[in-house]
Protein backbone atom coordinates (compact mmCIF):
# COMPACT_ATOMS: atom_id res chain seq x y z
CA UNK A 1 0.00 0.00 0.00
CA UNK A 2 1.32 3.43 -0.92
CA UNK A 3 1.58 6.03 1.82
CA UNK A 4 2.30 9.67 1.06
CA UNK A 5 5.18 11.43 2.76
CA UNK A 6 4.14 13.31 5.88
CA UNK A 7 3.31 16.97 6.10
CA UNK A 8 6.82 18.06 7.12
CA UNK A 9 8.38 16.16 4.21
CA UNK A 10 5.89 17.64 1.72
CA UNK A 11 6.50 21.15 3.11
CA UNK A 12 10.26 20.65 2.87
CA UNK A 13 9.82 19.65 -0.79
CA UNK A 14 7.76 22.76 -1.49
CA UNK A 15 10.46 24.86 0.18
CA UNK A 16 13.30 23.52 -1.94
CA UNK A 17 11.76 23.33 -5.42
CA UNK A 18 11.70 26.31 -7.78
CA UNK A 19 11.07 24.86 -11.25
CA UNK A 20 7.99 22.67 -11.72
CA UNK A 21 7.39 20.75 -14.95
CA UNK A 22 3.61 20.32 -15.24
CA UNK A 23 2.63 17.32 -17.36
CA UNK A 24 -0.82 17.82 -18.85
CA UNK A 25 -0.98 21.58 -18.28
CA UNK A 26 -4.00 22.69 -20.29
CA UNK A 27 -4.25 26.07 -22.02
CA UNK A 28 -7.92 26.16 -20.98
CA UNK A 29 -8.38 28.48 -17.96
CA UNK A 30 -11.36 26.37 -16.83
CA UNK A 31 -9.17 23.28 -16.30
CA UNK A 32 -7.72 22.53 -12.85
CA UNK A 33 -4.20 22.19 -14.27
CA UNK A 34 -4.35 25.78 -15.50
CA UNK A 35 -5.71 27.24 -12.25
CA UNK A 36 -3.33 25.31 -10.00
CA UNK A 37 -0.33 26.15 -12.19
CA UNK A 38 -1.26 29.84 -12.36
CA UNK A 39 -1.59 29.92 -8.56
CA UNK A 40 1.74 28.17 -8.04
CA UNK A 41 3.36 30.64 -10.41
CA UNK A 42 1.82 33.40 -8.30
CA UNK A 43 3.57 31.89 -5.29
CA UNK A 44 6.89 32.30 -7.09
CA UNK A 45 7.41 28.92 -8.74
CA UNK A 46 8.64 28.70 -12.32
CA UNK A 47 6.06 26.64 -14.24
CA UNK A 48 7.21 24.63 -17.26
CA UNK A 49 4.26 23.34 -19.34
CA UNK A 50 4.45 19.82 -20.78
CA UNK A 51 1.74 19.29 -23.37
CA UNK A 52 2.44 17.96 -26.88
CA UNK A 53 -0.51 19.69 -28.56
CA UNK A 54 0.26 23.31 -27.68
CA UNK A 55 3.07 25.81 -28.21
CA UNK A 56 2.66 27.67 -24.92
CA UNK A 57 0.57 27.86 -21.76
CA UNK A 58 0.47 30.75 -19.30
CA UNK A 59 2.69 32.66 -21.72
CA UNK A 60 5.46 30.08 -21.36
CA UNK A 61 6.86 27.74 -24.02
CA UNK A 62 5.35 24.27 -23.76
CA UNK A 63 7.33 21.07 -24.32
CA UNK A 64 6.03 17.84 -25.82
CA UNK A 65 7.85 15.60 -23.32
CA UNK A 66 9.85 15.95 -20.15
CA UNK A 67 12.96 14.93 -22.09
CA UNK A 68 12.53 17.98 -24.34
CA UNK A 69 12.73 20.54 -21.52
CA UNK A 70 15.80 22.73 -21.98
CA UNK A 71 16.08 24.05 -18.41
CA UNK A 72 16.58 22.16 -15.14
CA UNK A 73 13.44 21.34 -13.19
CA UNK A 74 13.04 20.18 -9.59
CA UNK A 75 9.61 18.57 -9.61
CA UNK A 76 7.22 16.92 -12.05
CA UNK A 77 3.56 17.67 -11.29
CA UNK A 78 1.12 15.41 -13.16
CA UNK A 79 -2.38 16.26 -14.38
CA UNK A 80 -3.00 13.17 -16.53
CA UNK A 81 -5.33 10.21 -16.27
CA UNK A 82 -3.97 7.33 -14.15
CA UNK A 83 -3.40 5.09 -17.18
CA UNK A 84 -0.61 7.45 -18.31
CA UNK A 85 1.26 7.49 -14.99
CA UNK A 86 3.37 4.38 -15.64
CA UNK A 87 4.85 5.90 -18.81
CA UNK A 88 5.47 9.20 -17.04
CA UNK A 89 7.25 7.34 -14.24
CA UNK A 90 9.40 5.55 -16.84
CA UNK A 91 10.41 8.92 -18.28
CA UNK A 92 11.09 10.35 -14.81
CA UNK A 93 13.31 7.39 -13.91
CA UNK A 94 15.21 7.67 -17.22
CA UNK A 95 15.77 11.40 -16.64
CA UNK A 96 16.82 11.05 -13.01
CA UNK A 97 13.92 13.17 -11.75
CA UNK A 98 14.10 13.72 -7.98
CA UNK A 99 10.44 14.47 -7.15
CA UNK A 100 7.05 13.55 -8.61
CA UNK A 101 3.65 14.92 -7.53
CA UNK A 102 0.51 13.19 -8.79
CA UNK A 103 -2.52 15.47 -8.43
CA UNK A 104 -5.92 14.62 -6.94
CA UNK A 105 -7.36 11.55 -8.62
CA UNK A 106 -4.09 10.65 -10.36
CA UNK A 107 -3.55 7.29 -8.72
CA UNK A 108 -1.28 4.43 -9.76
CA UNK A 109 0.18 2.86 -6.62
CA UNK A 110 2.30 0.36 -8.56
CA UNK A 111 3.94 3.10 -10.63
CA UNK A 112 4.32 5.33 -7.55
CA UNK A 113 6.11 2.53 -5.68
CA UNK A 114 8.32 1.89 -8.72
CA UNK A 115 9.25 5.58 -8.79
CA UNK A 116 9.97 5.55 -5.06
CA UNK A 117 12.13 2.43 -5.44
CA UNK A 118 14.12 4.38 -8.06
CA UNK A 119 14.82 7.11 -5.50
CA UNK A 120 12.11 9.56 -6.53
CA UNK A 121 10.23 11.47 -3.81
CA UNK A 122 6.56 10.74 -4.63
CA UNK A 123 3.32 12.38 -3.56
CA UNK A 124 0.12 10.85 -4.96
CA UNK A 125 -3.54 11.88 -5.03
CA UNK A 126 -2.95 15.30 -3.40
CA UNK A 127 -3.30 18.80 -4.77
CA UNK A 128 -0.01 20.72 -4.71
CA UNK A 129 -1.86 24.04 -4.50
CA UNK A 130 -3.99 22.92 -1.57
CA UNK A 131 -0.93 21.54 0.25
CA UNK A 132 0.96 24.76 -0.39
CA UNK A 133 -1.90 26.95 0.79
CA UNK A 134 -3.17 24.87 3.72
CA UNK A 135 0.00 23.24 5.00
CA UNK A 136 3.09 25.08 3.80
CA UNK A 137 1.66 28.54 4.49
CA UNK A 138 -0.24 27.57 7.63
CA UNK A 139 0.69 29.40 10.84
CA UNK A 140 1.69 26.17 12.59
CA UNK A 141 4.12 25.09 9.85
CA UNK A 142 7.71 25.04 10.95
CA UNK A 143 9.53 28.33 10.22
CA UNK A 144 12.18 26.23 8.49
CA UNK A 145 9.58 25.18 5.92
CA UNK A 146 8.38 28.70 5.02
Amino acid sequence: MFDNPGRDERCALLARVKNIAVVGLSPNPARPSYGVSAAMRGFGYNIIPVHPAVQEVLGVKAYARLADIEVPFDLVNVFRQPEFVSGIVDECIALGVKALWLQDGVIDAVAAERARAAGIFVVMDRCIYRDYKNEYLSPDASPLNR
